[in-house]
């Protein structure tokens, strides 16, 4: 490996075969900017740059990679490079021909920094900033390609939510997903080459990636890998506000990790323990383990207080004889601007999945000086991670001793009865099958006249309202009164 200055910056002995190249600076890694590095190597056989050679070069984002070939005596023969270029191109790379061993006559410095500035103009000409996170999505699965289309689409909006930009997507469907290598080195290269004319930064996964598929991962691409959890998890990180909520995100994020910390990073990775591997690099290991479980448990304890503290006051409210009544359904549905249309509050609701992360409660009124408690809860999503069901029982509870649940649901969603299903199944794992409901089409005055007729037949016991405009109200509080309020005047 030489610098920029010709200087030797890491030598690497290797087989016949092949040899291992061993993690890099990260240090100049961004959409703008070339490793600093190229990679001088011998094959000792008469054959020029390999597939494996340029996939390197393309992972690693090496200014060049050379090849000397050298004759059965081991004497200089012919040598040849070949190098990145820009995103406007249309091949992601060039390999020039082979010259011969004493043919120099290239400044391959120079050609890196003339590659490297018009990587930076393509970046600066770009509709958003090099500096701004952006990323390919990437989706793997057996599933029909519409399905997984209509995730991708979901998965964009939570990426947008996070402050990503989608600069790029890929889908792959297979018989069998591997649970090794989620994508083949070809598909990976396909993907970078994606992920170079996008300038992107990262890599996000639909789905969850098992700790063997993230490392294998992490050993190809030196972008950064996302799976759907994290991304989730690190949006509601962005939108824990209380403290209740900080301390369930971070658990949710440390259960996430625990399995996952021998993947984190390729260099922990080679510090596992096993024969010479035994030492720092294990007592690293288990500290970090140790210390991630030690976190969680102070954590349960806290949640368990905050717990007993909610438990405290629903008794409290249930001996006043108050009823309360759940918003419960797919996050961005319009639950918190039901509630502010309701209960004349201003509470945040904004046009994001997941806006609101923890339960706000407000008293709703009703005529004859009756009153309930209107609480709006965390929006679900299909799949939900376990690890946020597990951590968030503290802010679900309010849902185990609701009167009544009241399911919203975006009536102007194209996956409006995949959407009503899956919060229908999180609520049947929740064990609230019980409790009564109503089901809310919200955002109906979106719609088409004979799409409201369809559905008007299709869920004939739903309710139709709009939060914004305030159309439906009545008919939705005359409903509430007569599941919540009308048993007890009797």
């Amino acid at each position: 490996m030489l610098d920029r200055r010709g200087r030797v910056a890491l030598v690497i002995v290797g087989k016949a075969d092949g040899i291992y190249i061993p993690e890099l600076s990260r240090s100049r890694m961004s959409s703008a900017r070339l490793r600093g590095l190229r990679l001088v190597h011998t094959h000792l056989n008469r054959e020029g740059l390999s597939e494996e050679d340029l996939m390197d070069m393309l992972f690693l984002r090496l200014d060049a990679m050379v090849v000397l070939t050298v004759t059965a005596e081991g004497f200089p023969l012919q040598w040849q490079f070949a190098h990145l270029l820009p995103p406007t191109a249309s091949e992601p790379y060039r390999v020039e021909p082979m010259r011969a061993w004493s043919d120099t006559a290239i400044d391959l410095a120079e050609q890196a920094q003339a590659l490297e500035e018009e990587f930076a103009r393509v970046v600066s000409d770009g509709k958003s900033s090099s500096a701004e996170n952006r990323c390919i999505l990437v989706s793997v699965s057996e599933e029909p390609r519409s399905v997984q289309e209509r995730n991708l689409d979901e998965l964009a909006e939570l990426a947008k939510t996070a402050g990503i930009t989608v600069c790029g997507r890929m889908i792959q469907r297979t018989r069998t997903v591997q649970p090794r290598n989620i994508l083949g080195r070809g598909k990976m290269a396909e993907l970078e080459v994606q992920a170079l004319a996008g300038q992107a930064d990262m890599l996000i996964f639909d789905g969850e990636l098992l700790p063997a598929q993230l490392h294998n991962l992490a050993d190809i691409t030196e972008r950064k890998v996302l799976d759907r959890t994290q991304l989730i998890l690190d949006i509601f990180a962005q939108h824990a506000v209380t403290r209740a909520g900080k301390l369930q995100v971070e658990l949710a994020q440390l259960k996430y990790m625990l399995p996952r910390l021998t993947g984190k990073n390729r260099a922990m990775d080679r510090l596992m323990g096993g024969i010479g591997g035994r030492g720092p690099g294990e007592t690293k290991l288990e500290i970090d383990r140790r210390r991630s479980r030690e976190r969680m448990a102070r954590l349960r304890k806290e949640l368990d207080n905050l717990r007993r503290q909610r438990s405290y006051v629903r008794s409290n409210r249930s001996r006043n004889g108050i009823p309360l009544a759940a918003l419960v359904g797919y996050t961005n549905a319009g639950k918190s601007s039901l509630l502010n249309t309701l209960t004349r509050s201003e509470v945040l609701a904004q046009n994001k999945l997941f806006a609101t992360l923890d339960t706000t409660t407000r008293r709703l009124r009703f005529p004859a000086e009756r009153e309930i408690v209107l609480a709006d809860t965390v929006g679900f999503i299909r799949n939900l991670p376990a690890e946020l069901m597990e951590a968030f029982q503290a802010t679900l509870e309010e849902l185990d001793s609701a009167d009544l649940l009241i399911h919203v649901a975006d009536a102007s969603h194209t996956d409006l009865f995949l959407q009503i299903a899956s919060v229908e199944t999180i609520l049947d794992t929740l064990n609230l099958a019980r409790v009564p409901r109503l089901l809310v089409l919200n955002k109906w005055d979106l719609l088409d006249p004979h799409v409201q007729a369809e559905l008007g037949d299709a869920l004939p016991e739903a309710l139709h309202v709009s939060a914004l405009k305030g159309t439906g109200l009545d008919t939705l509080m005359k409903a509430i009164e007569d599941k919540l309020l009308v048993p007890a005047r009797d």
